[in-house]
Parts: C-alpha cells; structure tokens; sequence
C-alpha cells in the first residue's frame, strides 16, 4: 500500500510539473493580436465543383425546319483542382473577433462531360463530348473571425462570411458559358500557429454559390448550331469549393 500511495504521489508531482512547464512556455509574438489592423499575404490549393439542373427531353429547331429530339445531360464527374494567391487585411474588433478582406485570385479548370442519349455510335455506344471550362476568379473575401483563447503558441477559430467572385475567363465558343459574376457563402475554421518572425495561418473553408452562375444567353451566341442541345441541356448551375489556404501575417 505504501509503495502505491508513494508512486502516485511521484505521478501527481510530474503532472503538476509538466502542467507548470506548459504555463512557462515561451510565447512568440505576445502582442501580435493586440495590433487594431495588420495585412498579410495569402496562398492555397482548392477542389472546384459545379453541379447542374439537367433539363432532361427536349426539342431543338434545325436550320431546315426540322424538329431534333434530344436527351442530354451534363455533369462534372470529379473535383478539379486548382491554386490561389492574394492579400489580406485584418481589422481587430475585440479579443475574440476580428474582420478580414482578402482580396485573391483563384485558378483552375472544370471538366465537364456530356451524354447524348439520343445520338449513339455504330456500336450502340451513347455519345459523349467534353469540355474543358477553364476559370480564373478575382475574388473578395469578407468573413468574421472568431477566436478561442491562446494555448501557448496556438490558437484555434471559426470564420463565416461572404465571398463575391468576377469570373475572368470565359469562351464564347464552348457548350456553357458561366455568367460574369458570383456570390458564395463560405464557413471555415483553422488554427494560429505563433512562429518567432511572423504567424502561420492554415485555414480550411468550404463554398457554397448562393446564385445560379450560368449564363442564359449564351446560346444566342452560338456559331455552330450542332451545339444547341449541348447548351439548352441545363437551366441552373451553382458552384461550389473545398479551400485550403495558408495566410502569412
């Protein structure tokens, strides 16, 4: 009994000194998070997706006159990645919050595919087209940040907030066109990490597009009328992104 009670006393002694050890770690940068406004710099990788509202049937007009049936449908069968590189500017509200713009450019390129079910080869194989949707977003990120306590040199947090896009990239000869702008609704958290020379921010958000980002009109635009049923296929499109960025402040 005796060498139990010792043994424990020894345990609770270590603990107590480890726990003391942790309160006597060495902060970096104490009072980077008491300045009321800094910038920084941004850079990450993001997975695109796009998802679409399929019209299903339907019935097209050839030069001719003709009536052309057609069943097509359009998809983008896998998360396409992508970079980004911006600024930041940070305003302190209070302890616990914090507003940030973060202006960014976002670079990447969607594969879309299409099946005709109307249309299929010798084989009896349906066919398919594809197009390479090529994006480069100027975007504007406001969000709200807010901050738990600091645990030494770290300290986690949520962010919620709204990010409008331009689109800077857009053929006039591809299947569907994206409309010139777009609204996304971003919710995120990531963690402060207090380095000796400056604060690493790795930060994981998700996007949702609040607007249907595909532009109508396109169709108008058309030379080859071949396309026609490829483009009216869809009626709504709404974006949306898996961003991972890393803020240097």
């Amino acid at each position: 009994m005796k060498k139990r009670f010792w043994s424990s006393v020894m345990l609770l002694c270590m603990a107590l000194t480890l726990c003391r050890a942790q309160d006597r770690t060495v902060q970096n940068r104490p009072y980077t998070d008491l300045r009321q406004f800094h910038f920084g710099i941004l850079v990450g990788t993001h997975l695109q997706d796009i998802e679409f509202m399929n019209v299903g049937p339907m019935s097209t007009v050839a030069d001719d006159g003709t009536a052309i049936e057609s069943l097509v449908t359009a998809d983008q069968d896998r998360w396409d990645a992508g970079f980004h590189v911006g600024v930041l500017g940070e305003l302190r509200l209070n302890t616990n919050l914090q507003l940030r713009v973060a202006p960014a450019m976002y670079f990447g390129t969607r594969h879309i595919s299409f099946h005709n079910y109307k249309d299929v080869d010798p084989e009896g194989e349906v066919r398919k087209q594809r197009q390479d949707m090529k994006t480069a977003y100027f975007s504007t990120a406001v969000d709200l940040i807010l901050a738990g306590p600091r645990f030494g040199n770290h300290r986690p947090y949520m962010i919620v907030g709204a990010n409008p896009m331009i689109n800077l990239s857009n053929k006039q000869d591809d299947y569907l066109k994206l409309k010139r702008s777009d609204l996304f609704f971003e919710i995120g958290a990531g963690c402060d990490f207090y380095l000796p020379f400056f604060k690493l921010r790795p930060e994981l958000k998700f996007l949702f597009g609040l607007t249907n980002c595909l532009d109508k009109d396109h169709v108008n635009q058309l030379r080859d009328k071949t396309m026609i049923p490829y483009t009216q296929s869809v009626s709504e499109a709404h974006s949306k992104m898996i961003v991972l960025t890393f803020y240097f402040e």
